[in-house]
């Protein structure tokens, strides 16, 4: 086709002839992956058979380069193909064929998996999935398997076949329904043997795969089928009135967008906590327009109900979501709760249900019965993963299974792939098998950790230490120009993880900043309600936000002062306690809150009577805290002695003052890096280490007390100073 409504045409000339011919198969696959329009984020793969070099016999060999297990296309690497000998895959099915237990399902079918591995060239590392017999048998050079919503939408109508001839007439051959593999290579062999002028399948219930010898051709080819296939749609949905008609009009008026959020923010906590009882999930709300087009609408039960029809769909989103049927226009936040309460429930029972029926003699046990996707009239959809990045993919999904819908409904009628089929995907022993090799989750994996004062010093640190071992990180600070800059350098070195960024309300990453006054009770709650908003809720709190007020030139704390400090060393302690004590009892799930007081709470010195005496109360703090929330919350303090290095609590000025208190030699145009690491060493030969106190070593303290570490440890203060005597236990 010469122009594209409905896909963006990427491919450039210049660039492909400047790559060699693995990568020129990685720039297709990239070009492909990087519009969602096309396949989803992990879904489809590619391939091209290319000559190269046996490294033994040195003869010139035709090698299968096809997208290895895992991964996705957008992002693929050369590292993420694997590479096999051709001749060898086609020998295979000399191997299969006489096998005794061939045949779909069979365990001769998942047991070729395997033997794929016998076929590798070059000792090529990267695994192959369960689609390279497709790629293999087909006799295209280049192959190019897709998940496009358009397509998928025809592959999920009752009349997918009829439909297929008629959009594509002798274009695109028809295939039913098949679990990928071996046996589903042979009859895609066959087609393609019993029509040679056909380069593409439509694959029921899944998507499509098109080929060509020239890859160039093979990606306009798969273009232009997929912007047939949504030509025809959209013609068909706007004759049927469009938008004002989709899924059977419009039932439900969606909330404004403030009362939308306050709906969330009160619901979400309580609902991770829900859903949370096995392992703890991360939420991310999505509330545009389309989903809400979809929730609101007349047959969303019924669509709902049905579930998804593509298994990399359902493999996220599960055999179907949670439709919750409350009336926004009618009914409170308590019914909400209600709806909620019961059709978790229900969901739950249909989902043991689901299992029992289906399940084998060999079936893996029985997963998380609870819903990955929640779907709220007026309010939008809420799904759920193990990570932010996790959460974002499955509502990705979700809307692709929302388009599938709408384009099925639009030229027939939408039909789910049946249940047992969907069970053997998701509990298929491969399935099983790739889940168990996937490495351990970090140690603070699925936690959202806030850091109060993130924006610098111990409070940054903190940060940066936390996210290292999985956390998901709200950096806060009253300075949000400093939290979003914390932020920034934690997504710019972890990424924002995949799916769909920006989406709905909540388009974070593994961290977030956000700015919060720890003296104003409304803006702590504020902070807190987005940060529901963003991830569904939070597991543990870090303040390290903190003053030190020198005394003016007379000796004394003005009275102002005096109340700033106390105000933030230890009212706001306790105003952020208060405040994420309601989210923490909503939520039900064990939490930990760690504040920070001072080594000088133990030792009394002349020059800071407030700061000192408040560090006191700090402490005291910690031990009604951890009596006032327990069992539920472990409440513990980390009391540092005195850091210069990197404290926004020694600005030169202070550091220039200490020193002179102190007699230490220094000179005024002496660099600030200096000034600091010279009385950074006076405290430290103070001490028994003798050595500098820094924020990363506080930071490590807050890691172990968020941690389970130390888990039978509450309303204690760990003191990192160094050794110093003065401060010890009286």
């Amino acid at each position: 086709m010469s122009t594209y409504q409905h896909v963006t045409f990427s491919w450039d000339d210049a660039k492909a002839a400047s790559l060699d011919p693995v990568d020129r198969l990685v720039y297709r696959s990239n070009i492909l992956g990087d519009d969602q329009r096309i396949t989803n984020t992990g879904g489809g793969n590619t391939s091209s058979k290319l000559i190269e070099t046996d490294p033994i016999s040195g003869e010139e060999v035709e090698v299968l380069w096809v997208k290895g297990s895992g991964g996705d296309l957008r992002t693929s690497k050369r590292a993420n193909f694997s590479s096999l000998y051709q001749s060898r895959m086609i020998e295979l099915q000399r191997v299969y064929a006489a096998r005794p237990d061939k045949g779909l399902k069979n365990p001769g079918e998942d047991a070729m998996v395997a033997m794929q591995a016998h076929t590798t060239f070059n000792l090529n590392p990267r695994p192959s999935s369960i689609d390279t017999p497709l790629h293999s048998f087909l006799p295209g050079k280049h192959i190019d398997h897709m998940h496009p919503n358009a397509v998928i939408a025809v592959a999920a109508s009752a009349r997918c076949e009829e439909l297929t001839q008629e959009i594509f007439g002798g274009a695109m051959a028809y295939v039913p329904w098949m679990r990928p593999g071996f046996e589903l290579g042979l009859a895609m062999q066959e087609i393609s043997e019993k029509q040679p002028d056909v380069k593409a399948i439509m694959m029921g219930q899944h998507g499509f795969i098109s080929w060509d010898d020239d890859e160039k051709a093979c990606y306009t080819r798969t273009l232009d089928l997929i912007e047939q296939a949504a030509a025809f749609i959209e013609e068909r949905y706007e004759a049927k009135g469009g938008d004002a008609a989709a899924f059977g009009g419009q039932k439900f008026e969606t909330l404004p967008e403030a009362d939308r959020h306050a709906t969330l923010a009160a619901i979400l906590p309580w609902l991770r906590g829900q859903v949370s009882q096995q392992k703890r999930l991360i939420g991310t709300v999505q509330d545009d327009a389309k989903i809400l087009r979809f929730v609101n609408s007349a047959d969303a039960p019924r669509l709902a109900e049905l579930g998804t029809s593509c298994p990399d769909h359902f493999l996220r989103t599960k055999i179907k979501p949670l439709y919750v049927d409350w009336n926004p226009q009618t009914e409170d936040l308590d019914a909400l709760k209600t709806k909620l309460t019961d059709g978790l429930a229900q969901y739950r029972l249909d989902y043991a249900a689901y299992y029992q029926a289906c399940r084998h003699d060999n079936s893996p046990a029985m997963r998380d019965a609870n819903p990955t996707v929640v779907l709220i009239p007026g309010i939008g959809m809420i799904a759920w993963g193990k990570s932010k990045s996790e959460s974002r993919v499955t509502a990705e999904f979700y809307n692709c299974a929302v388009e599938v819908m709408r384009g099925a409904e639009a030229i027939d009628t939408y039909i789910a792939l049946p249940q047992q089929e969907a069970f053997d995907i998701e509990y298929w022993l491969l399935e099983e098998a790739k889940l168990k090799r996937m490495p351990a989750e970090q140690e603070l994996a699925r936690q959202v950790i806030i850091v109060v004062g993130a924006g610098s010093g111990i409070g940054k640190e903190t940060a940066l230490r936390l996210v290292k071992d999985g956390a998901h990180v709200v950096c806060v600070d009253l300075n949000l120009a400093a939290a979003e800059a914390t932020a920034k350098e934690i997504t710019d070195q972890y990424g924002q993880g995949i799916g769909v960024a920006g989406s709905g309300i909540s388009g974070c990453g593994p961290a977030i900043g956000l700015a919060a006054n720890v003296t104003d009770r409304a803006s702590i709650r504020a902070m807190l309600d987005q940060v529901a908003l963003a991830y569904g809720g939070f597991d543990h709190i870090c303040v390290t936000a903190g003053i030190f007020v020198p005394a003016d030139t007379t000796g004394h704390i003005p009275d102002d002062k005096w109340a700033l400090t106390f105000g933030i060393n230890v009212t706001g302690g306790y105003l952020v306690a208060d405040e994420a004590a309601k989210s923490w009892r909503a939520q039900g799930l064990r939490g930990n809150l760690v504040l920070t007081t001072s080594a000088n709470a133990a030792v009394a010195k002349k020059g800071s009577l407030a700061y000192d005496t408040s560090k006191a109360a700090a402490n005291h703090l910690v031990r009604e805290l951890a009596i006032e929330l327990s069992p539920l919350v472990r409440v513990n303090g980390v009391a540092p002695a005195t850091v210069v290095k990197g404290s926004a609590m020694f600005p030169r000025d202070r550091v220039i003052g200490s020193l002179a208190k102190y007699d230490i030699a220094y000179t005024d145009d002496e660099e600030t890096e200096s000034l600091v690491t010279k009385l950074a060493q006076f405290y430290a030969d103070r001490t028994l280490t003798k050595s500098p106190i820094t924020p990363a070593d506080q930071a490590e303290a807050y890691f172990l007390l968020v941690s389970e570490r130390l888990s039978k440890t509450t309303g204690q203060i760990v003191t990192v100073d160094g050794g110093l005597h003065e401060a010890f236990l009286r």
